[in-house]
C-alpha cells in the first residue's frame, strides 16, 4: 500500500502512544481518545464520525493488508496508514489473532439536552462491561438513541464494552459521568423501573409515551437516592419463581422491546370508530 508507514521495532514513539492507549483506561480518558479495532467497528465509527476521519490514527497488522476489505476501509482515512508486524499488532490488540485495522479516535462527547423529553435509558452503578455493551446493542436496536451513565458504571468506550456493544456505539449518544440529581432535575417524562413485587406488571403497563428506564448495579439495584424519587413507576417482569432476578442485559431487553412492541401494535391498530382519520 502506498505511503504507508512500516514499524518493526517496539521502541518506535508511535508504537508505544498505541501500546500506551490501548492498555490505560486512565490515559484514554485523559487524553479525550478511543481505541477500536475490527472492520465492524472502524466502519460503524466512519459511517458516523467519518467527516472526522482526519483526527484519526489506524493501524493494520501486516497480516491484515492480504485482505481487501481491510485495505479499501484504511483507505478512507486521510491518512496513511501504520503497518506494524504482526508480533507488534499482537502486543497491541485485544483480539486474539487480531489483524485490524485499529484505529486511535476522539472519544465522542454530544452535548448534554437542557431537558430530558424523549426516550433514554439510565445506567446506575452497572459495572460489568458485558452487560454494559449488551445495554447499549439493545438500546441501538429498539431505536432508543440516548444513554446517560452513572459515576460508577463500567466506562462505555472501554475495549470490553465496545466489543459487546457490536457497533451500537456509533448509533447513540452517550452521556457518562451524570449523577442522579442532574437526572431528578431534568427529565420531563415518564420514567419507569424494574422492582421485584411491583403492584403493575410490565406486559400491563402502558409503554407507548416517551420514557426513561433507569436499570441499576448487578447485585444493589437502583441507588437508594433514585429508588425514593416519586416520578418513577416501578414496574415487574413476570418469572418463574425458580431464580431471584433475571440478569440486567436481560431485564433491560425485555423491557425496551416491550416497549417496542406496543408501539408497533399501536401504530398498525385500526383508527377508533368515529376518530377522525390521519
Amino acid at each position: 500500500m502506498a505511503d504507508q508507514i512500516d514499524i518493526a521495532s517496539a521502541a518506535n514513539e508511535r508504537f508505544r502512544r498505541l501500546l500506551d492507549l490501548a492498555g490505560s483506561a486512565r490515559e484514554r480518558k485523559r487524553q479525550g481518545l478511543s481505541v477500536i479495532e475490527g472492520t465492524h467497528l472502524v466502519q460503524a465509527w466512519l459511517e458516523r464520525f467519518g467527516d472526522r476521519a482526519g483526527d484519526a490514527q489506524v493501524f493494520v497488522a501486516r497480516r491484515g493488508l492480504a485482505s481487501d476489505e481491510v485495505r479499501a476501509l484504511v483507505g478512507r482515512f486521510p491518512a496513511p496508514p501504520t503497518v506494524l508486524d504482526d508480533r507488534l499488532y499482537a502486543r497491541a490488540s485485544q483480539v486474539e489473532h487480531g489483524s485490524g485495522p485499529l484505529a486511535i479516535v476522539p472519544t465522542p462527547r454530544p452535548p448534554m439536552p437542557s431537558r430530558l423529553d424523549d426516550d433514554a435509558v439510565y445506567l446506575d452503578r452497572i459495572q460489568d462491561p458485558g452487560n454494559v455493551g449488551s445495554i447499549l446493542r439493545t438500546c441501538a436496536a429498539v431505536g432508543v438513541r440516548r444513554v446517560l451513565t452513572s459515576p460508577g458504571t463500567a466506562f462505555c468506550w472501554s475495549p470490553k464494552v465496545l466489543r459487546a456493544g457490536m457497533g451500537a456505539h456509533f448509533h447513540l449518544d452517550i452521556h457518562e459521568g451524570v449523577e442522579a440529581a442532574w437526572l431528578r432535575e431534568h427529565v420531563a417524562v415518564a420514567v419507569h423501573a424494574t422492582e421485584a413485587g411491583a403492584p403493575t406488571s410490565l406486559f400491563l403497563a402502558d409503554l407507548r409515551g416517551a420514557s426513561v428506564w433507569l436499570f441499576g448495579n448487578e447485585g444493589q439495584g437502583l441507588d437508594a437516592g433514585l429508588r425514593t424519587w416519586p416520578a418513577i413507576v416501578p414496574v415487574g417482569i413476570p418469572q418463574r419463581p425458580a431464580i431471584e432476578s433475571l440478569n440486567v442485559g436481560v431485564a433491560a431487553a425485555v423491557c425496551l422491546y416491550e416497549q417496542l412492541r406496543q408501539r408497533l401494535a399501536a401504530a398498525d391498530a385500526p383508527p377508533r370508530r368515529g376518530a377522525p382519520p390521519g
